[in-house]
């Protein structure tokens, strides 16, 4: 059975909240995910990503929610997350771009929207470190988790078996158990942890929810 890490994410228009945000996920948090999105591909705007900053020592996902990821190279080869994040779905050509990502020592990942069938942009993810199935919906939290989308996890993994399988959309404690089941490595984690009025404490239940054995409601 893998082992699935709970991520929490970040996404927000203002520099004071993203700064609120990190000390609150800082006291139990390793590696995040931060949201960009430009109004284009997704209708929210936030804070642009050469406002993004971390603690030292986390690791950091990049998913970039934007029309024209070329655009943003020079920024993320700069800042040198862990990974970054692009759509399948820009119209752009990511090939190059991961193998520039690569070339700097960042991981390369590939998005799938909801109607996005994996075979359709193979090429991306078998060069991809990691493909993130997005059920929720772009550019907002506290949506509902489209389980169906949990279908293309072992389509995917046919595909790459050697990716780290994401997850982004509607994780909370009824459904984290039945993503995990289903492949996910990575359960990221919007509203539940950023609306809890213990951020910690509901860390540690989503992270122990995943342990419990038994039916998947």
């Amino acid at each position: 059975m893998n082992v699935t890490e709970i991520v929490p994410t970040v996404l927000t228009n203002d520099p004071e909240q993203y700064k609120m945000l990190i000390a609150k996920f800082q006291p139990f948090a390793k590696r995040i995910q931060v949201d960009i999105a430009d109004g284009t591909f997704a209708p929210a705007v936030t804070i642009p990503v050469n406002n993004v900053w971390w603690p030292q020592g986390w690791t950091v996902d990049l998913h970039m929610m934007v029309a024209r990821p070329s655009e943003h190279m020079p920024i993320l080869l700069q800042l040198k997350p862990s990974l970054v994040i692009f759509h399948a779905e820009t119209g752009e050509d990511l090939l190059p771009l991961f193998d520039q990502l690569k070339n700097a020592g960042i991981k390369a990942g590939v998005a799938l929207m909801k109607p996005t069938f994996p075979g359709s942009v193979r090429p991306f993810i078998e060069k991809a470190d990691h493909v993130l199935v997005f059920a929720g919906e772009i550019g907002k939290q506290g949506s509902q988790a489209d389980m169906l989308q949990t279908e293309k996890i072992q389509l995917i993994k046919d595909i790459n078996p050697n990716a780290e399988i994401g997850w982004d959309g509607g994780a909370n404690l009824r459904t984290v158990r039945a993503i995990s089941r289903a492949g996910a490595d990575v359960i990221d984690v919007g509203s539940a942890l950023t609306g809890a009025e213990d951020p910690s404490a509901m860390f540690e239940a989503l992270t122990s929810d995943l342990d419990k054995r038994g039916v998947v409601l």
